[in-house]
């Protein structure tokens, strides 16, 4: 038997908060992105999947949440960087230990790389990535009402885009609306 990985010791902590922590001090030592936003949309992707069936690990998906973006840059110099992150992210994973499958996951919540099949995981993850992203403010705009965030999300970021779980994320944020509004 092999040493642990990072990637052994991350997945077989259950509980998510820890989980946080533990990403936090790989980002203080290696310098990796993780801010509020990762946290943010990670509070989005456990909320769905803990209130919707999807038949996913909840584990992995929780974890890839935390670090498919590890590679993000802050300031992107260009589009080919941006394009360019999850795919360095998913060799960097790879070497921390996580599995090919996993990395497949991180490397296709942003599409760039063109990964076909998708895996199912990706797919959540695109879907708290981008309507995260849009509930949050940035240098160049304010942030989106949800309501906004969701047509954005359907007809300008997903046209002619198949995300299999697009319909079913509409009626949790319309849910989550009327819970918490």
């Amino acid at each position: 038997m092999g040493a642990e990985t990072f990637a052994d010791y991350i997945l077989s902590e259950k509980d998510w908060i820890k989980k946080m922590e533990i990403v936090y001090y790989l980002q203080k030592r290696t310098g990796i992105f993780f801010d509020n936003s990762v946290v943010f949309k990670t509070l989005i992707t456990k909320l769905f999947i803990d209130n919707v069936d999807l038949g996913i690990d909840k584990n992995v998906t929780i974890t890839a949440s935390l670090l498919w973006s590890c590679k993000k840059q802050l300031t992107a110099k260009d589009l080919e960087s941006v394009k360019l992150y999850a795919k360095e992210g998913a060799e960097y994973l790879a070497k921390l230990g996580f599995d090919d499958r996993f990395c497949r996951i991180c490397e296709g919540a942003n599409r760039y790389s063109g990964i076909e099949p998708r895996e199912k995981e990706s797919d959540v993850l695109e879907l708290a990535d981008q309507f995260g992203g849009m509930l949050l403010s940035r240098p160049e705009r304010i942030a989106f009402k949800a309501d906004e965030a969701l047509v954005l999300l359907e007809y300008r970021n997903l046209k002619d885009k198949d995300n299999r779980y697009l319909e079913q994320f509409k009626d949790f944020v319309n849910d989550m609306q009327e819970i918490y509004i």
